[in-house]
């Protein structure tokens, strides 16, 4: 009797897992992905409707350029450029684990029409601010970067002349900012006719947080609403940064 009960809900769970399959998964071996958004797991997974279209808003091919003007795919170089996969696994492996940092880098009023599932936001017009401004040091200590005090201007001539050789750890510091704890970000703006997320990162390079841990998502909200991912609209209290102005 045992054994047959045993069979009957392992046919039970298989017949289960076969109707809740989904029909458009996210690729052939993956149906969803799960990411921390505002201290809750968010579960990820496309539109299941084969009749849904994406709103007019993110359907309008054509924009005046300028300033709306196509971005190209790395926007530096050394920056490493994604697409939806490899964003899906920043959210899983560095979002999840605290070891990383998705941005949503337009402006407040975009983000609160509705942003990416675990995104930040930090607006691009932050970090085209002085060094010491007081919004980037809010955002760079979100961000794992350390303020570091008043530099002699003789331990910077060392730093300097050894960076290249590793000494003093000089590659990740400016005489404002020590970036060695620094975390990983992906930033990400409207879509590829946008230059938010790109003017971010250039103004981050700057500043010197380093290359090799910034990464691009080029499809930005536009993409991600077309292949039927979600989005989440936020409480106006993550808002972290007032600003105004800009794109």
């Amino acid at each position: 009797m045992r054994f047959l009960m045993s069979v009957g809900a392992l046919m039970l769970a298989v017949l289960s897992a076969n109707v809740l399959a989904l029909d458009v998964k996210i690729s052939a071996n993956r149906e969803t992905a799960t990411v921390q958004h505002q201290g809750k797991p968010f579960v990820i997974q496309r539109e299941q409707d084969p009749a849904h279209v994406v709103d007019e808003m993110w359907a309008k091919t054509s924009r005046k350029c300028p300033p709306f003007c196509l971005q190209p795919n790395v926007p530096l170089p050394g920056i490493h450029a994604v697409g939806e996969l490899e964003l899906l696994d920043f959210m899983e492996q560095k979002v999840n684990s605290g070891q990383g940092v998705l941005i949503d880098a337009r402006l407040p009023s975009w983000y609160l029409a509705g942003t990416i599932p675990g995104s930040v936001n930090i607006p691009f017009t932050v970090f085209g601010e002085i060094p010491t401004a007081a919004d980037v040091e809010k955002a760079f200590k979100l961000l794992g970067a350390v303020r570091r005090p008043n530099v002699g201007g003789f331990r910077r001539s060392l730093e300097r002349n050894f960076a290249d050789w590793g000494w003093f750890g000089a590659e990740n510091k400016t005489a404002y900012w020590d970036f060695t704890d620094a975390k990983e970000i992906m930033l990400w703006c409207n879509g590829p006719w946008c230059g938010q997320s790109p003017r971010a990162i250039q103004n981050l390079v700057h500043l010197g947080y380093p290359k090799e841990r910034i990464h691009y998502y080029r499809g930005g909200m536009q993409m991600w609403k077309v292949l039927g991912f979600p989005t989440v609209v936020p409480d106006a209290k993550s808002v972290l940064f007032d600003v105004s102005g800009g794109e």
